[in-house]
């Protein structure tokens, strides 16, 4: 692995790249993002949570980052910003930049096209024919590239990516370890009590400034393409279905599962082991709970949640029973809801 960069910046330094406000001494140094109740000499922390305000004042910290509601709350060298939270991942960002990229090609790696001078590529990496890479791309070791591949400038690709033929990644996408873009969706036709297997001819369109993680799987479409927007961030274990069309800046969080042929507007957000049935629509701005099962289109943002709330096992149960009554429940006061009114007529 490289070896790790130290950068120590003022106050002042941060603010110049980063806005905010500085109160206190602006020539104040710090060399590391630390959590409030950890942080000591040269660290700057942040509060993004007004509960944590406790930990605020007490913390050693060199600096910290806070909203204008708390602007005064300590006597700290401070930088006061709308969203600490956003401030602190780009000043984490800027405090442990990337490694450099090393041009050059390993001399286990195998390639059937041109590379530029300026991509890195790994180890036992393997690059098919007609494949365009943009300039600094990074492929790590044992990565697969498939033939007529498309790969945007300062894109990366960690070990054991696989790429399949056709499809296009936009520029400063990252994909980490042993995710798979472009495998065949899942499409059978039955007959007979068989499958016959529906050749998958479509690609997968990824746009720019996208993350995957690791061990992630998008399935290339059946005959239009599978798209991913730009600015989308899924995290690892997520299964994203054939024809599926993610809209701009989604959040996808892990073992999410899309089925094929659903849309994704922009900025949707599923939280953890979401499932989402084929065929619907989920409208820009909606969030979705985790472990929520969708299965019907949602028309307008909000909030969904289908999740039976968590319980001890015995009252569990006994909700469910009750749960299951629902329906014949229903049946009876719309019953006795129906004699209310006809009493009501006679009298």
């Amino acid at each position: 692995m490289p070896e790790a960069v130290s950068i120590q910046v003022s106050l002042a330094e941060i603010a110049a790249r980063l806005g905010g406000d500085v109160l206190g001494d602006a020539q104040t140094q710090v060399r590391a993002v630390a959590p409030l109740e950890s942080a000591g000499t040269g660290d700057i922390s942040f509060l993004a949570n007004p509960k944590y305000k406790a930990q605020l004042l007490g913390t050693r910290a060199s600096a910290v980052i806070v909203p204008p509601d708390f602007a005064d709350a300590v006597d700290l060298p401070r930088i006061v910003t709308r969203n600490p939270y956003a401030y602190y991942a780009r000043l984490a960002t800027l405090l442990n930049p990337p490694a450099s990229v090393i041009p050059g090609v390993h001399p286990s790696a195998l390639s059937a096209s041109v590379v530029p001078a300026s991509a890195s590529i790994g180890p036992n990496a393997c690059i098919g024919r007609d494949v365009r890479l943009g300039e600094g791309v990074a492929i790590h070791a044992g990565c697969v590239i498939g033939d007529g591949v498309s790969i945007g400038d300062g894109t990366v690709l960690y070990a054991n990516v696989t790429i399949y033929a056709g499809c296009q990644i936009g520029r400063n996408t990252i994909i980490h370890a042993s995710a798979v873009i472009g495998a065949d969706g899942f499409g059978f036709a039955p007959d007979q009590g068989k499958w016959v297997k529906i050749p998958q001819i479509g690609r997968v369109l990824i746009g720019d400034d996208v993350e995957i993680g690791a061990s992630t799987s998008i399935d290339r479409g059946a005959l239009e393409d599978t798209v991913i927007g730009d600015g989308c961030k899924l995290d690892n274990l997520v299964h994203v279905g054939h024809n599926c069309r993610i809209g701009k800046n989604c959040l996808l969080c892990g073992c999410v599962g899309i089925a094929g042929s659903t849309t994704l507007q922009d900025n949707v957000i599923v939280g953890g082991a979401g499932m989402i049935e084929g065929h619907i629509t989920i409208a820009s701005g909606v969030v979705i709970s985790g472990a929520t099962t969708v299965t019907k289109s949602i028309k307008k943002p909000g909030r969904y949640t289908s999740i039976f709330p968590m319980n001890e096992h015995a009252d569990w149960l006994h909700n469910a029973a009750h749960a299951k009554s629902l329906v014949k429940l229903a049946e009876r006061v719309a019953e006795l809801e129906k004699k209310l009114k006809n009493t009501k007529e006679e009298g």
